[in-house]
């Protein structure tokens, strides 16, 4: 029985009257009367004892009557919640995060959002690109925000590229590697790196820049997706952190720590990316995060 047939069930319940009843609802008598039957007949239960001049529930009508003020309760609510949806008004939004985006720009996402609607409940992860795309597969996420140079190109996830931060390596003030006047990316070896976790053709690269055979580890003394325990042991040691100007821009400001500058390493960017399964559609929130994300990367 359509919500519609429900409701001129539930007026005639309140009014007692088929002519006070067809007005509330905007019918003429006649077809209010033929929408009652109609009710009647797909329930297969009187619910109206017609008198001459009042209508009254028959018990079947009452218990129906009771069922329906629910129904088009609910149905109220949902047209409301919906509308708000749409607007942003209300709602949840779950996504995850790399190490670098949760320290640059989900910070000024999630701030927007809370000032905007603040009714809306977000929930972020903060891990590597590998461990997020397992929660984009198994739809816990939406979508995440990070590096995209790992995710398979198989067509089972939409990649939209945000920024190509030019990646590059840190050292505190005073580190001993300053005081050389060439640096070659093989003189860093000894001191060891901090990184989140690095795709394979930046570790070949890399392997190859120190001299190591291409089989060879990587000296990283500390792989962490937590950028700033990383910027703090960078300043506390002389470990030798990968980053970007973005990232470290309130320590470059104070010059507490610099970027090598190294002699051999190519340029080499980072791809940060929004990724997403490929044909789902997202909601209002989701869409408007991944908006204001992109806008946030590319200022």
């Amino acid at each position: 029985m359509n919500l519609k047939r429900l409701s001129h069930v539930v007026a005639l319940a309140d009014e007692a009257n088929f002519h006070r009843a067809a007005d509330r609802v905007n019918l003429s008598q006649p077809a209010l009367s033929r929408s009652i039957q109609a009710a009647e007949t797909e329930l297969g239960l009187k619910l109206f004892d017609r008198g001459t001049t009042e209508v009254r529930c028959t018990p079947s009508g009452t218990f129906v009557v009771e069922r329906a003020r629910r129904l088009l309760r609910e149905s109220r609510q949902l047209e409301r919640d919906v509308m708000l949806h749409r607007d942003r008004a209300i709602g949840d939004l779950a996504f995850g995060s790399g190490p670098f985006p949760a320290a640059t720009v989900v910070p000024l996402l999630l701030r927007d959002m809370h000032q905007h609607y603040p009714a809306v409940s977000v929930r972020v992860l903060v891990n590597n690109s590998q461990h997020l795309l397992g929660q984009v597969r198994s739809e816990e996420h939406e979508f995440f925000v990070g590096d995209t140079r790992m995710v398979p190109r198989d067509g089972t996830f939409a990649i939209q590229l945000i920024d190509r931060p030019l990646g590059r390596f840190y050292v505190r003030k005073g580190h001993p590697l300053l005081k050389s006047g060439a640096i070659r990316v093989a003189d860093m070896v000894p001191y060891g790196l901090a990184s989140g976790r690095l795709p394979p053709e930046i570790c070949a690269r890399l392997l190859e820049l120190m001299g190591l055979p291409p089989d060879g580890r990587l000296p990283v003394a500390l792989e962490c997706d937590d950028v700033h325990l990383m910027k703090r042991i960078t300043l506390a040691t002389d470990i030798i952190m990968l980053g970007t100007d973005g990232l470290l821009a309130g320590e470059i400001a104070d010059r507490s720590m610099r970027a090598l500058p190294l002699m051999d390493l190519p340029p080499t960017h980072a791809e940060l990316g929004v990724v997403s399964l490929q044909g789902r559609t997202h909601s209002p929130i989701a869409a408007y995060a991944i908006t204001r994300l992109t806008e946030l990367a590319q200022s």
